[in-house]
């Protein structure tokens, strides 16, 4: 399959892949001559790198480039895709930001309260291109997540759609409820929105604690 459309590598405002920051968060990545052994490498390392943190939530347009969020500790799923997709574009692999709803069935209780409703809306997640074949791989969930969590951690073969663990033993775990689609970039003004017609009262009253905070 050829890839027609150049947007899939492009650097972006918010995938600034050519920045020093990305260049320096680079330098530890595996590099290989096999592209399925270096794709997995990048998914890895973003994946690994910062530890999933989904109650600072900050929307604002400067906080999402890639090379502002290389210089956190922790990252939520939004924050993780983005630099996972800037990589793997500054690596030469096509590659698109995906979203969606999902529904945590285990472990969410605080961040329930804070959103009042158990959907997590616009979850994001990454397509990329490698030897032919678009797949899906979630880099938001670190080893110290997995394990406070009890799932196992998810891997990635650069081939087979990896989204979330669909169950912790024969308890469900990760439920998708709606699929908006995959970009070419980060599409800000319709996460807005979502997340303003879900979660109304963060945009009224907005939470800036140690607990939990919200910004846009």
């Amino acid at each position: 399959m050829k890839i027609e459309n150049q947007s899939y590598l492009a650097e972006t405002y918010f995938m600034d892949f050519s920045s020093d920051e990305i260049t320096l968060f680079s330098t530890q990545i595996q590099v290989s001559s096999n592209k399925k052994k270096q794709a997995i490498s990048i998914y890895q390392t973003v994946r690994d790198a910062f530890l999933y943190d989904p109650y600072h939530l900050d929307l604002r347009s400067n906080s999402l480039k890639a090379s502002s969020i290389v210089s956190k500790k922790r990252a939520w799923c939004v924050e993780k895709a983005i630099v996972c997709c800037a990589l793997f574009r500054k690596f030469g692999f096509p590659a698109r930001l995906g979203f969606g709803i999902v529904k945590n069935h285990i472990g969410v209780e605080k961040l329930t309260h804070y959103l009042k409703r158990d959907e997590i809306v616009f979850h994001g997640f990454v397509e990329v291109y490698v030897e032919g074949v678009w797949s899906k791989c979630t880099p938001a969930f670190d080893p110290r997540i997995c394990r406070l969590s009890g799932v196992d951690l998810l891997n990635w073969d650069a081939e087979n759609d990896s989204l979330f663990q669909a169950f912790k033993g024969e308890e469900q775990f990760m439920e998708y409820l709606h699929f908006y689609g995959t970009f070419a970039d980060l599409p800000l003004e319709l996460m807005n929105q979502e997340m303003k017609r879900h979660y109304p009262h963060l945009y009224e009253s907005p939470i800036h604690t140690r607990q939990f905070s919200f910004h846009f």
